[in-house]
């Protein structure tokens, strides 16, 4: 799954439209849109830090970035 499709799913999971996590995480709306639409392939290194130093979303972290879950740590899957 492409890193787009995991931030959509995230996103919809927290029940946010594409503002909104945009203006939680501090990054562009454009730039977010951007990778759900699989138009921008890598997501900056400052937006992904952005992203999973978040409270809202750090539990997505390990799945985000491995494809891993470890709930035992309070890293879980949107799916």
């Amino acid at each position: 799954m492409e890193l787009g499709e995991k931030l959509k799913l995230m996103r919809t999971r927290e029940r946010m439209t594409q503002g909104e996590m945009a203006a939680e995480v501090e990054i562009s709306l454009s730039s977010l849109k951007n990778y759900e639409l699989g138009l921008r392939k890598e997501v900056s290194a400052l937006a992904l830090l952005k992203i999973t130093t978040n409270p809202r979303f750090k539990k997505y972290t390990l799945w985000l970035m491995c494809d891993e879950v470890a709930p035992e740590c309070g890293q879980v899957s949107p799916v």
